[in-house]
């Protein structure tokens, strides 16, 4: 299961840098790649560690600062979510920035005693950062992942984390 899972973000993330390249010379508009660490199951029992990484290309969708994103995230009791989806990139004030996102990916509940319900999992999170001169941000996110009800059973979690974005 990992392997497919590996395979299926790889191939996620070749497919959309690639389709981003731009005519035959490949160059690929300036994305960000996104580091974060975090507690799983922030509100409730089960506690683990969150690990997840991001590509978030610079590449607009219908509107003005509405991007793609392709991701994973790992937690120390082996659960793995690996997805893409939408995030909207608002510059509220000088240098700090509100992101909402919302995403949809496979889940594999791993060792841990958490059972989300369902293969396919959603996930939406609000991320606030700020960015420094060299085009970095920290920031912060609170992301709740869910079935949406395409099972009996959906507990939710949510992670609370703290993230690193540089360009690429």
């Amino acid at each position: 299961m990992r392997k497919t899972l590996f395979a299926l973000t790889t191939a996620a993330l070749l497919t959309s840098t690639s389709a981003l390249a731009q005519d035959n010379n490949l160059q690929l508009p300036k994305g960000l790649w996104q580091f974060s660490v975090g507690y799983y199951d922030v509100f409730d029992d089960e506690e683990a560690i969150d690990l997840r990484v991001e590509y978030r290309p610079d590449s607009v969708v219908f509107v003005e600062n509405l991007k793609p994103f392709v991701g994973a995230e790992v937690t120390s009791d082996a659960s793995i979510w690996v997805g893409g989806g939408l995030l909207y990139d608002w510059n509220f004030a000088n240098n700090w920035y509100a992101t909402p996102s919302f995403g949809a990916g496979l889940y594999a509940q791993g060792s841990s005693d958490l059972d989300l319900g369902h293969v396919i999992e959603f996930r939406s999170q609000l991320e606030v950062s700020y960015e420094f001169e060299n085009e970095t941000r920290l920031g912060v996110s609170l992301s709740h992942l869910s079935n949406a009800g395409l099972d009996d059973h959906n507990p939710g979690t949510e992670v609370l984390s703290l993230s690193y974005s540089f360009p690429f």
